[in-house]
């Protein structure tokens, strides 16, 4: 199965090490980054989306993606 998933954070180095975690379990980087204000907070924020294959397993919806 294939499975996709956004990581989201605030522009600083917390976002950048949630996307190391994520490439160090074997998620690779889908696309290009994303960055915008968000006006209610009044920050900055980075997306990135993340892919991952995983042999001998069916997609359930209620598994934890983080986990897999």
């Amino acid at each position: 199965m294939k499975l996709y998933r956004f990581l989201s954070g605030p522009d600083d180095a917390s976002f950048c090490h949630k996307v190391s975690l994520a490439l160090s379990k074997g998620w690779e980087l889908h696309g290009s980054p994303t960055y915008a204000f968000d006006a209610e907070t009044k920050t900055m924020r980075c997306g990135q989306a993340v892919t991952k294959s995983v042999e001998g397993k069916n997609y359930d919806p209620e598994m934890k993606l983080g986990n897999q």
